[in-house]
């Protein structure tokens, strides 16, 4: 990979980014329900990491085992949770989080949501460019680190799916229950397990990506890729507008189980002397 491959890369991949969540406004537009912003999210950059893997740089001959490991790693995570959150999105009317910010805008509520989901495609860049990095590390066969990147990408996805059944099942058993706030299982441990899990993930691709030996100096750049999901999850559009709505809408109940739990690492719940 060249400087001139590299820049182009990051071209095509932010114009591919911008194409995709331009679809996710035209349909919260048409069916009012933002919730489907963050599936078409997914699939989409599930698709454009699945294409930016799998077609050749120009030094490229063949498709190579570690263009196919990615792709492969890259569609079972889109497929997990883009199907969760299209189900989710299915059976309610809106997301509060950009409901809210509707409300906000009021008569420049459409322009600006697309603004919006264009600074998204923005700060999205880094995970595309994480997925292409690592697909194309150009070293020989896969390495150990390769194998180990596989591992942490399978905890991760089982991690948030535990995570998932554990707070739907719980939701479900508390259904009378407005003010409940789940502490089950792995909500115990951190009260955005699911949050951790998906950070946790993105560690694979810099992991693919990255060559200790100095022979590809662009795979450093894909530590952006987790550096931008952590950043986005614990201080932007994750945990920060969620907990707002969670103490807003379960009050004193939340405050006690934010006091005693972790909100990101998974650790063993505080408790009061």
């Amino acid at each position: 990979m060249t400087l001139v491959h590299f820049l182009i890369g990051i071209v095509a991949i932010l114009l591919a980014l911008s194409l995709v969540m331009t679809l996710a406004w035209l349909i919260e537009q048409r069916s009012g329900n933002a919730g489907w912003i963050d599936t078409v999210w997914t699939f989409g950059l599930g698709t454009v990491g699945i294409a930016s893997a799998l077609i050749a740089l120009p030094s490229e001959t063949s498709l190579t085992q570690r263009q196919a490991l990615v792709a492969g790693l890259v569609l079972l995570w889109s497929l997990r949770l883009g199907i969760h959150i299209a189900s989710r999105s299915a059976g309610r009317t809106d997301d509060p989080r950009y409901a809210k910010l509707r409300q906000q805008w009021g008569d420049r509520a459409s322009a600006q949501m697309w603004i919006l989901l264009q600074k998204q495609a923005l700060v999205s860049l880094p995970l595309g460019l994480a997925i292409w990095l690592a697909a194309h590390q150009p070293g020989a066969g896969l390495r150990v680190q390769d194998y180990l990147a596989v591992l942490i990408l399978a905890v991760a996805i089982g991690g948030e799916a535990v995570a998932d059944r554990q707070l739907r099942r719980f939701l479900q058993d508390h259904a009378q229950d407005r003010n409940a706030v789940c502490d089950a299982g792995l909500w115990s441990w951190s009260r955005h397990p699911n949050y951790f899990f998906e950070w946790f993930g993105w560690l694979a691709y810099a992991l693919i990506a990255i060559d200790v030996g100095g022979a590809y100096p662009f795979g450093w750049f894909a530590l952006a890729g987790p550096a931008c999901m952590y950043w986005l999850l614990v201080y932007v559009s994750g945990i920060p507008p969620l907990e707002a709505h969670m103490v807003r809408t379960r009050g004193d109940a939340f405050r006690a189980y934010r006091a005693r739990t972790s909100a990101f690492f998974p650790l063993p719940p505080r408790i009061k002397a």
